[in-house]
């Protein structure tokens, strides 16, 4: 007879014990996106030993389901170890009754243990794979990573990023970087397709190399992706920080230098961006106008190779009328739920919030029908795989130039809903918006004492925003030239725009009024932009 394995005995306990402390854990971890939902059952779909060394650990792969809503799929990898660093980083253990017993299984998160994260890229060299009872780990490596690494060079030191996040991430001797993905769903992850299509198929150098990959193969041949390794980006910080550090700056100078706050340029951004700028704005603003010019270069640069692709999942195709009803169906219900949302929480707003939310819920009638306006309106441009959550926190600054990462798409939708081909003006409604919060930022980060000194910042914020927008609009109209995905027509641009910068600024008021209602009055000024864009052409 075949000896039982003692392995056996510790998944037991793990699929059994497991369901039963896990929802009081997940509540504290970042990543789990679950918090605000009644958690109804858990499952623990799947447990993949693997041997790291001495180190005994387990992918755990758990369905959470709840009383609402559908289920999700959770990555967790643990370890039994008592020596595991878990405990001295204030992770809080998880721990498990074995029935029939005094006994008490502890485990640790697997992520904190230094010989679990060195493991994990030696896996990846190795072509690794390791066997649960209904499915495989594999690592898969990728051409690139002998460009980037190889065991020969030695070992890479591993630390696992402190930033808490919606995914682990370890960064390996800045060589590398590992994310773990820790909400999973079953298909082609995003960040891995897009970035691997930009590494291995184009010239575009912009974003991190896909040295590799970790994913689960279910028994059925379903896979899911479990991590990405990726090129280290040697960098400043992202171009949110770059962006507030030059802000404060500017705002520094403005003040210093005593000169009134100039009116803000007639014309919307897409028209300023069309002109040659004068020399004023260019000097007030400083370096940080070649920055946007250089950044609006680079995405103009990712869309076009995002636009080359020949595959099915990448090729570009029409603006067709069932996208169109598609984007005026999301947005105007996005719409009708956030006016709903704001009359709600109306009261709780005062001064210049209360007199921007009153102005755009008396534009609502307007606002419906800017969106409709997209029906009768043949459009030229093609829809294309694009980022999908573009902003400045998903950029890095090098010092000297600009690297692209995250191509997830929004984390709140479905992956499905995060590979579809959009139109390429919504990445840059994302940057438009992302430049508003930074020019604002600063101002509510503050108090003032003085009210005009307020509002003259306030001038100086719409100021560098519409200039800076502008800044970048023409340098990527300059780079992307007649490709397929540009509006064949000023009017197109500009409706196109106008629209998805509605629906970001509609999503933002939703979100700010339920997380910080001192930061609403940025997507309301974002709205009132647009009206005023709106009703200029109906003159």
């Amino acid at each position: 007879m075949k000896a039982r394995d003692p392995q056996d005995d510790v998944i037991a306990v793990l699929r059994e014990g497991l369901p039963k402390v896990l929802p009081d854990y997940l509540k504290t971890r970042r990543w789990f996106g679950g918090k605000a939902r009644e958690i109804r059952a858990i499952e623990v779909r799947d447990v993949v030993p693997v041997r790291a060394g001495k180190l005994q650990a387990y992918f755990v792969i758990a369905e959470v389901r709840y009383a609402a809503g559908p289920a999700e799929q959770y990555d967790l990898l643990l370890t039994p170890d008592s020596s595991a660093a878990g405990a001295d980083a204030g992770v809080p253990p998880l721990r498990i009754p074995v029935q029939q017993s005094s006994y008490e299984m502890v485990l640790q998160d697997a992520l904190m243990e230094e010989r679990f994260q060195t493991w994990l890229l030696d896996a990846l060299a190795r072509g690794e794979s390791c066997h649960g009872q209904n499915g495989e780990i594999r690592w898969i490596p990728s051409a690139a990573l002998k460009q980037l690494w190889q065991p020969s060079q030695g070992a890479l030191m591993p630390s696992l990023m402190k930033v808490e996040q919606s995914n682990s991430s370890i960064i390996y001797g800045k060589r590398l970087v590992l994310k773990v993905f820790r909400r999973l769903e079953p298909g082609i992850n995003p960040d891995l397709e897009i970035g691997t299509f930009l590494t291995e198929k184009t010239s575009f150098r912009n974003s991190p190399p896909v040295a590799g990959r970790i994913e689960y193969a279910g028994k059925g041949g379903a896979c899911t992706a479990l991590g990405i390794f990726q090129g280290f980006v040697v960098n400043r910080g992202d171009a949110w920080r770059y962006s507030l550090d030059s802000l404060a700056e500017f705002y520094e100078r403005v003040q210093q230098g005593g000169v009134v706050a100039p009116d803000a340029p007639d014309g919307t951004v897409l028209e300023l961006s069309a002109a040659e700028a004068p020399s004023s704005p260019r000097e007030r603003i400083g370096a940080y106008w070649d920055s946007a010019a250089l950044l609006g270069k680079r995405t103009g640069e990712l869309h076009l190779a995002l636009a080359s692709g020949e595959e099915a999942d990448l090729k570009p195709e029409a603006f067709n009328d069932q996208a169109k009803r598609d984007l005026i169906h999301s947005a105007t219900g996005l719409l009708n739920s956030t006016m709903k949302l704001i009359r709600q929480k109306l009261t709780q707003l005062d001064g210049e919030m209360r007199r921007d939310a009153d102005e755009v819920l008396a534009a609502e009638h307007q606002l419906q029908r800017q969106l409709q306006l997209l029906a009768n309106h043949k459009l030229s441009a093609t829809r294309m795989r694009i980022h999908g959550d573009y902003h400045l926190g998903q950029v890095l600054y090098t010092g000297t130039d600009f690297v692209i990462i995250d191509f997830e798409g929004e984390p709140a939708r479905s992956l499905e809903d995060r590979r579809k081909k959009l139109s390429a003006l919504q990445d840059l409604a994302g940057m438009l918006r992302s430049f508003h919060y930074a020019a604002y930022a600063p101002l509510l980060g503050e108090a003032r004492s003085r009210a005009e000194n307020s509002s003259s910042l306030a001038s100086w914020a719409t100021y560098w925003r519409k200039w800076v927008s502008a800044s970048f609009l023409r340098a990527y109209r300059t780079t992307c030239g007649d490709a397929s995905f540009i509006p064949r027509s000023q009017e197109e641009f500009q409706l196109l725009l106008d629209t998805y910068i509605l629906e970001k600024a509609v999503y933002e008021i939703a979100y700010e009024l339920n997380n910080r209602p001192a930061w609403v009055r940025i997507p309301l000024d974002g709205i009132l932009q647009v009206v005023k864009n709106f009703s200029s052409r109906e003159k």
